[in-house]
């Protein structure tokens, strides 16, 4: 018996940041589908970028495995808020 998406789940992805210890150069850009890559002064890479579901996060995580990099962070940067409902104003 296959249960329903859970109450504030998205499917379908997000926009997300990962940060990685080290600077990756452009030519890595290909391997990460479309992510930008801002190198930062701390020593870290920022990966930002739209993921369309769950598996090709979990395949770009594996990418940075797959390179050995040390992986610091993963950040949902539009996160919805199941609360909050669109109004409709009238003029």
């Amino acid at each position: 018996m296959q249960e329903g998406p859970r109450p504030g789940h998205r499917p379908d992805g997000g926009r997300y940041e990962i940060r990685i210890t080290g600077h990756l150069d452009d030519r890595w850009v290909h391997w990460f589908d479309g992510m930008t890559f801002d190198r930062r002064d701390d020593g870290t890479t920022l990966l930002t970028g739209d993921v369309v579901d769950q598996a090709a996060l979990h395949g770009l995580i594996q990418r940075v495995r797959d390179l050995g990099i040390p992986l610091v962070s993963v950040s949902r940067l539009d996160t919805p808020d199941p609360t909050q409902t669109k109004k409709e104003t009238s003029r």
